[in-house]
């Protein structure tokens, strides 16, 4: 059977009659081929006569279990997408079942569209050909990947971009928006480097004055400025026969640029004041939370220094597109924090986790783990329950509704989702412009333009 025909075939397995069918109805009605299994076994026979594209599997049946299926289903059949669905969510469950090499899962009693949701993202992975990596491959990323935390196949493409770049001396740019691990990425690609035993350098261009950023960077001899009172050698100096980091590079002056782009090209730089040239030998990684294509249509950014640093591009997704993360992401700093404080905060209950991973999480990762940072800090008991989260997380109230009976201009969508967010956030208009991705002027712009009611 052709591989686009395998997309369209799901295999649905539950012991309850009224999931099974009520699932078939749903999917049927988008032209997909459903087929049911009431255990586990039946399942099993039923992929041996013929291959489905996704499985759809309850964690409880009586006889095999769910988790032993998946097990089955990953050995025998790695390519199949599978969704698993519980009634009975726990984060060990969660972990466990991702680990094992699940696509994602869903929560008893869930909606229409999370369950469509996830059959198409489903879909989407197969139709790009994305082979989900058997359990082995899951739990252990390798040897300086093991930092990053993601089973997501978003994730697993990143590993393997990492892994690929890591042995050449090519630059690389890392592009994604903040907190979502940038640095964790360039670390890791200097530890699968040969340069793992020379210096890692970061350089935070946001953070240095411009008028001293020279200085840092190539070093000045004694007397070359007011103040030089003595040699100093540059961040490039230290960070000779290892791997420099520019993080946030689109903060750089344009003269700084030039002066980059020469480096880069020559692969020779002069301290300030001097004529002597110092050869260098460095392999260069960049990231930036700004699109630089647009940032050299606004005259802000070189061109011929972009082509020079995007070599190897590799794009980290915010984690509201790998939510399925989430688990993973609090278990692994659930272990930190409980090193770090000596205490055995054993996991997040259901209904917290279920808050968490519907949170769109705009500081991405670093939120999610200040977050967690937060709750071992101000609260007590060995649980984390609803009302630990902070109160923008766990007070959301309702759910975005996007359709009506009648058709919405983009205006009207726009209105009533940014009045959702403001809802959310009890009119906080600062929360609400991180969630909608906009500054805050902006929203104050938009609250005006659509009479918005901003207190609750």
């Amino acid at each position: 059977m052709a591989k686009a025909d395998i997309t369209q075939k799901v295999l649905v397995v539950d012991d309850e009659l009224a999931v099974r069918t009520g699932i078939a109805q749903v999917l049927s009605r988008q032209g997909l081929v459903v087929k049911t299994a009431s255990d586990g076994q039946e399942a099993l026979d039923l992929l041996a006569r013929e291959p489905f594209g996704i499985v759809l599997l309850d964690i409880r049946m009586p006889g095999m279990d769910g988790m032993e299926v998946l097990r089955l289903i990953r050995q025998d059949y790695p390519n199949t997408a599978v969704i698993m669905i519980t009634a009975y969510p726990t984060i060990e469950n969660a972990v466990e079942s991702i680990k094992q090499g699940a696509l994602d899962y869903l929560m008893k009693p869930f909606r229409i569209d999370e369950l469509e949701s996830l059959v198409l993202k489903a879909r989407e992975n197969l139709k790009q050909g994305l082979r989900l990596a058997a359990p082995e491959a899951e739990t252990s990323p390798g040897p300086g990947i093991d930092t990053i935390v993601g089973k997501s196949p978003a994730m697993q493409a990143v590993f393997s971009k990492i892994r690929r770049a890591a042995p050449t001396d090519s630059t690389v740019l890392i592009t994604g928006e903040s907190g979502t691990g940038k640095e964790l990425v360039a670390r890791a690609i200097h530890q699968l480097s040969s340069r793992a035993d020379k210096e890692f350098v970061p350089v935070d261009c946001s953070a240095l004055v411009e008028s001293l950023l020279e200085s840092e960077l190539f070093g000045h001899v004694k007397g070359s400025f007011t103040g030089a009172y003595q040699t100093k050698h540059g961040l490039f100096e230290l960070a000779n026969h290892g791997t420099f980091f520019f993080d946030e590079i689109s903060n750089l002056s344009l003269n700084i640029q030039a002066k980059l782009l020469r480096v880069i090209q020559e692969r020779e730089f002069m301290q300030v004041g001097s004529q002597k040239r110092i050869k260098l030998d460095i392999r260069i990684i960049a990231s930036s939370n700004r699109d630089l294509r647009e940032a050299i249509q606004a005259g802000a950014f070189r061109e011929d220094l972009f082509y020079r640093l995007s070599v190897l591009p590799i794009h980290l997704p915010p984690l509201r597109e790998r939510n399925g993360d989430i688990p993973l992401l609090v278990d692994h700093f659930l272990r930190r924090y409980n090193q770090a404080s000596d205490r055995q905060v054993k996991g997040v209950s259901p209904e917290a986790l279920k808050m968490l991973s519907a949170y769109s999480w705009p500081g991405n990762v670093r939120e999610l783990e200040h977050t967690i940072e937060r709750i071992f800090i101000l609260e007590d008991g060995d649980v984390v329950m609803p009302e630990h989260l902070p109160s923008f997380i766990s007070q959301r109230q309702g759910e975005f509704q996007v359709f009506s009976d009648h058709g919405l201009t983009l205006e009207e969508m726009e209105s009533r989702y940014i009045q959702f967010i403001l809802r959310t956030t009890k009119g906080r208009r600062q929360e609400a412009a991180q969630i909608l991705g906009i500054n805050r002027k902006t929203l104050t712009q938009k609250i005006k333009k659509y009479n918005l009611r901003v207190n609750w």
